[in-house]
């Protein structure tokens, strides 16, 4: 049996392991969530109803989570963050070029 000290060592490595997988696990499904919207994008070469400004929030705060994880060096975050940050990136990108296929594919109104 180990002493008292050794297993609050123990138990909170292992909370500590727990928490990065979690922390790790979180940042990749938000990092991929955007990955079905800039398929949609690209395959259908439409890029209707994207608010330009919601990408530009979401990408001032993915910005700040990766300065956040470079001053913490915490290499979860800043790849996750990076990650997520070049997919909206590509979105804001595709959307731009699109955009402008969608205005020219609607039909003209009498």
């Amino acid at each position: 049996m180990l002493p008292d000290y050794q297993h609050r060592h123990l138990n909170q490595t292992v909370m500590d392991e727990t928490t990065n997988y979690i922390g790790i696990g979180a940042g990749i499904l938000t990092g991929i969530s955007m990955l079905p919207q800039l398929v949609k994008i690209i395959k259908e070469k439409k890029a209707e109803n994207i608010s330009y400004f919601m990408l530009f929030i979401l990408m001032t705060g993915l910005a700040g989570w990766v300065w956040y994880g470079a001053r913490k060096t915490d290499l979860p975050i800043i790849c996750t963050n990076a990650f997520s940050f070049i997919i909206n990136a590509l979105v804001f990108a595709f959307s731009v070029k699109y955009k402008k296929n969608s205005v020219k594919q609607q039909p003209a109104v009498s």
